[in-house]
């Protein structure tokens, strides 16, 4: 799951898109760059979130798995694409 984007389907965060940086059981971590970065990652149970399914974010995904530096600028670039890409696919 790792790499993947995800929507928040609970709490005050509700309807918000993350990358996964982590993952535990019954657990993943989030991130999005920008209020919950790398360093303070967001803990959800996995049933609160909704994978976002052909939203696999490979070259991220390398990087988290890898262990490479990976900055919160780029998850946040990749959030707002992503996000862009589903505001279209609805509207058209």
């Amino acid at each position: 799951m790792v790499g993947m984007f995800a929507i928040s389907k609970a709490g005050h965060d509700k309807g918000r898109m993350y990358l996964i940086v982590g993952e535990g059981e019954n657990t993943v971590d989030l991130a999005d760059g920008r209020i919950r970065t790398l360093e303070n990652p967001k803990r959800k149970k996995k049933k609160h979130v909704q994978i976002v399914k052909k939203g696999l974010e490979e070259a991220l995904a390398h990087k988290l798995l890898n262990g490479e530096i990976l900055y919160n600028e780029e998850i946040k670039h990749a959030i707002r694409i992503r996000a862009n890409k589903e505001v279209t696919h609805v509207e058209g």
